[in-house]
C-alpha cells in the first residue's frame, strides 16, 4: 500500500510542479503578488510528495518487495542492509528519482531561505526551478517508472550489480547528484535574471552560494568515484578518462570558473555576461553527463541505461532549456553592459585568465569525451581518444593555472603593477623551487614531472599561506580575525596544490610489478618482500571469495599482512576484484590477487603508489574549503540581500 502511495505522490508532484512553473511566473511579469506568493509553498509541497515517494522506493528495497520489477531487477535477500539502500540509487530508475528528489530539495530550500531576494526574482527562480522539474518528473513517469509491478513476482532478486555493492558506490552518486542537480540553481538565477532583465552585484551575491555549494558536493563526488575506482577495479588508477568520469568533470571545471566569474560581478559590476554563460554551461553540461550515463551512446561501468528512447527524451529537454536559455541570453545581450573598467594587469584580468584556461580545459575534455562518437556518426571510423590525448592537451592549461594562482590572488582590483605584485610571493617561489629541487634530487633518471608537479603544488600552497598573511596585515593575532570565506579560499587553493603534488608524485614514481607467485614464495618490489602465504576459498554474505595472504616486510621488519580478494557472486553471476592495499602518508602498498595458473602458481599484482593518498586528501580540503566559505555569513543569500532593501524588484 504504502508503494502505491508513493507512485500517487510522484503523480502529484508533477502537477504541483506545474503549478510551480506557470503561475508564479504569470505573476511576476504581472506584478500579482499573490500568485507570486504560491512559488514558496509549492515548492516545498514538491518537495514532500517526491520524498515521499522515495521514501516509499527505499521501503521496498528494504523489506525486499519483490512484486516492484525494479528490486527484483536490483537486489537480493542475502544482499547487506547498506547495499540494500544503495540499490534504490544503483539503477536507472531510481537514481533518477534521487535527481528529481534533490532538485526539488534545492528548490523548497530556496523557498525557505530566500525571504530576502526581491519578490519577482524570487519567483521567476522558483519558477525555472519547477520547468526542470516537470520535464524530469514526465520523463520517469512515462520512460522510467520505478513503481512497475509484476503480476507474478519471484521468491528472490537478481541483485544488484557487483561492482557497486561497495561503500564508496553507496555514497558516491548522492555526492555526485547534489552536485550535478546543485547547478541546476545558477541556471534559474540566470534565467530568471535574464528575464528580468537586470544582472548586477546583488544577484552575483545571491547566485554565488548555490554554485559554491553545488561546487563542493561535486568535488566530494568526483573523489568519492576516483577513490572507488583507484581501490576496486584493480587496476591500480585513479583517473582513467572514462566518458563518464569526464562527464562529471567537466561541469566541476566549468562550476570552478563560475565561482571564479561571479566574484568579477559582485565586486567590479564586470563579467556579466560571461557569468551568465558560464551559468547556463555548467548546468548544460550537467544534462550532458546525464544524457552521457542513460542514452546507450557508450559503454563505461559507470552507465545506468542503454534505451535508445531514454537518451532522445533527455536530449529534447537538453535543447529545450540550454538552447532555450541560450536564445534568451542572445536576446538580453544589450541589457548585461559592464561597468568596471580594468587594467591589462589586475585581479579582474587574471580571474578572466583563470576562466579563459578552465573554459578552454573544459572544451578540450568536452572534445575528446565525444569525439569517437561524432566520427563514427559522421564519417564511419571507429575512433579512441585515451589517456594520452587528454594528458597532452589538458595538462598544459592547468600547469599555467597552477602558476598564475598565487599571484592573481594578491593583484590589487582594477590596476596593478605586476612587479610589485609579485613581491611578496618571492619566499613562496623559494620554498617551491627547492622542494621542485628535492623530487629531482631523490628520483634518478626519470621524467620532469614529479619535480615540475611538487614546485606548483607547493607555489599554490605557499601563495594561499603567503595571502592569508597579507590580509592579516602580517599579524599573527589577526590571522584568526580574518573572515571564513578567506580561510576558505586559503583551504581551496591548498587543496588544488595537495592534489596537483599527489598527481604528479603518483605518476611518476608509480612501481608495478606483474608476476606468477607460488604459495610460500617470496619477490621484492620496491623495496619491499613479499610473501604469498596462503590462499583460501571464503563464503561470504551474498558471494565466494578467493582470498590471499600475504605478508609485506622492509629491512626485514613486517609492513602488513594483506588479504586481496577475487570474489564471485553467484546471482548475478559476475567476478569483482578486491585489491588489499596498506595505506600511509607517503606511499600505498598495493596488492592485487588473480587467477590459478596451470602450474600451481597465482596471477599477483603489486603496486608501489607514491603519495597516492594526497590526491583524495587534496580534494577533502578544496571541499572543507568551500564549506567553511560557505559558513560564513557574507556568502550567504539573506546576508548578502540585506544590505541592500531598497533594490526591490522594478517595475514592469
Amino acid at each position: 500500500m504504502f508503494v502505491e502511495f508513493g507512485h500517487f505522490a510522484l503523480s502529484l508532484a508533477l502537477m504541483i510542479a506545474v503549478v510551480q512553473a506557470v503561475v508564479p511566473l504569470v505573476g511576476a511579469q504581472k506584478g500579482w503578488r499573490g500568485w507570486m506568493a504560491v512559488a514558496g509553498p509549492a515548492a516545498t509541497a514538491q518537495f514532500l510528495c517526491i520524498a515521499t515517494a522515495f521514501a516509499a522506493l527505499t521501503y521496498a528495497f528494504v523489506t525486499s518487495d519483490f512484486s516492484l520489477k525494479l528490486v527484483v531487477e536490483n537486489s537480493h535477500t542475502l544482499k547487506p542492509l547498506l547495499y540494500k539502500v544503495s540499490g534504490v540509487w544503483g539503477n536507472h530508475e531510481g537514481s533518477m528519482l534521487l535527481w528529481v528528489l534533490i532538485l526539488s530539495g534545492f528548490g523548497a530550500t530556496a523557498a525557505w531561505f530566500g525571504d530576502a531576494l526581491p519578490e519577482r526574482l524570487r519567483a521567476r527562480v522558483l519558477s525555472v526551478q519547477a520547468m526542470i522539474g516537470v520535464a524530469f518528473l514526465a520523463f520517469i513517469l512515462f520512460t522510467s517508472n520505478p513503481f512497475l509491478r509484476l503480476a507474478e513476482p519471484p521468491f528472490d532478486g537478481q541483485d544488484l550489480n557487483p561492482l557497486l555493492q561497495d561503500p564508496g558506490l553507496a555514497f558516491h552518486p548522492p555526492f555526485l547528484y547534489l552536485g550535478y542537480v546543485g547547478l541546476s540553481m545558477a541556471f534559474s538565477f540566470a534565467v530568471a535574471a535574464l528575464i528580468e532583465g537586470r544582472v548586477d552585484a546583488a544577484w552575483a551575491r545571491w547566485v554565488r552560494p548555490w554554485t559554491l555549494a553545488a561546487w563542493m558536493f561535486l568535488t566530494v563526488g568526483i573523489a568519492l568515484g576516483s577513490w572507488w575506482a583507484y581501490y576496486e577495479l584493480g587496476w591500480g588508477g585513479f583517473w582513467f578518462w572514462d566518458p563518464v568520469e569526464n562527464a562529471s568533470f567537466m561541469p566541476w571545471l566549468v562550476a570552478t570558473a563560475l565561482l571564479h566569474s561571479a566574484i568579477v560581478v559582485e565586486k567590479r559590476e564586470a563579467l556579466k555576461s560571461w557569468t551568465i554563460l558560464l551559468s547556463i554551461l555548467a548546468f548544460g553540461f550537467s544534462l550532458i553527463g546525464t544524457f552521457i550515463v542513460r542514452s546507450g551512446i557508450i559503454t563505461s561501468v559507470h552507465a545506468f541505461a542503454n534505451d535508445p528512447e531514454r537518451g532522445v527524451f533527455i536530449l529534447a529537454i537538453l535543447a529545450v532549456f540550454i538552447g532555450g536559455a541560450l536564445t534568451l541570453y542572445a536576446a538580453r545581450a544589450g541589457s548585461m553592459e559592464a561597468k568596471g573598467v580594468f587594467g591589462l594587469v589586475s585581479r579582474e584580468s587574471a580571474l578572466v585568465l583563470n576562466n579563459v584556461l578552465l573554459s578552454v580545459a573544459a572544451f578540450v575534455v568536452f572534445v575528446g569525451t565525444l569525439w569517437p562518437l561524432i566520427a563514427e556518426l559522421a564519417f564511419g571510423r571507429k575512433l579512441s581518444v585515451g589517456a594520452p590525448f587528454f594528458n597532452q592537451a589538458f595538462t598544459p592549461f592547468m600547469v599555467i593555472l597552477a602558476v598564475i594562482l598565487p599571484v592573481g590572488a594578491i593583484l590589487p582590483w582594477k590596476r596593478a603593477i605586476l612587479a610589485r605584485g609579485f613581491r611578496p610571493l618571492r619566499g613562496a617561489l623559494v620554498l617551491a623551487l627547492a622542494f621542485g629541487a628535492l623530487a629531482f634530487a631523490v628520483q634518478t633518471g626519470r621524467s620532469a614531472l614529479a619535480p615540475v608537479g611538487m614546485a606548483l603544488g607547493v607555489w599554490v600552497i605557499a601563495g594561499a599561506m603567503t595571502e592569508l598573511w597579507l590580509r592579516a596585515g602580517r599579524q599573527l593575532p589577526r590571522l584568526a580575525r580574518l573572515p571564513r570565506a578567506d580561510w576558505g579560499k586559503a583551504a581551496a587553493h591548498s587543496g588544488l596544490g595537495v592534489t596537483f603534488i599527489g598527481i604528479a608524485c603518483l605518476t611518476a614514481w608509480d612501481i608495478e610489478d606483474i608476476r606468477v607467485a607460488q604459495v610460500g614464495e617470496t619477490f621484492e618490489v620496491g623495496g619491499y618482500a613479499i610473501t604469498l602465504e596462503g590462499v583460501e576459498q571464503v563464503e561470504g554474505p551474498n558471494y565466494i571469495s578467493t582470498t590471499a595472504t600475504m605478508r609485506a616486510a622492509k629491512d626485514g621488519r613486517e609492513v602488513a599482512l594483506l588479504h586481496p580478494e577475487k570474489r564471485v557472486y553467484p546471482v548475478a553471476g559476475m567476478p569483482t576484484t578486491e585489491a588489499a592495499i596498506d595505506n600511509g602518508v607517503w606511499r600505498d602498498l598495493y596488492l592485487v590477487i588473480g587467477d590459478p595458473q596451470d602450474d600451481g602458481g597465482w596471477a599477483v599484482r603489486t603496486y608501489v603508489k607514491p603519495f597516492a593518498n594526497w590526491i583524495w586528501a587534496g580534494a577533502i580540503i578544496m571541499a572543507f574549503g568551500g564549506a567553511l566559505s560557505l559558513s560564513d555569513r557574507r556568502y550567504r543569500v539573506a546576508a548578502g540581500a540585506r544590505k541592500a532593501p531598497a533594490m526591490a524588484a522594478p517595475a514592469e
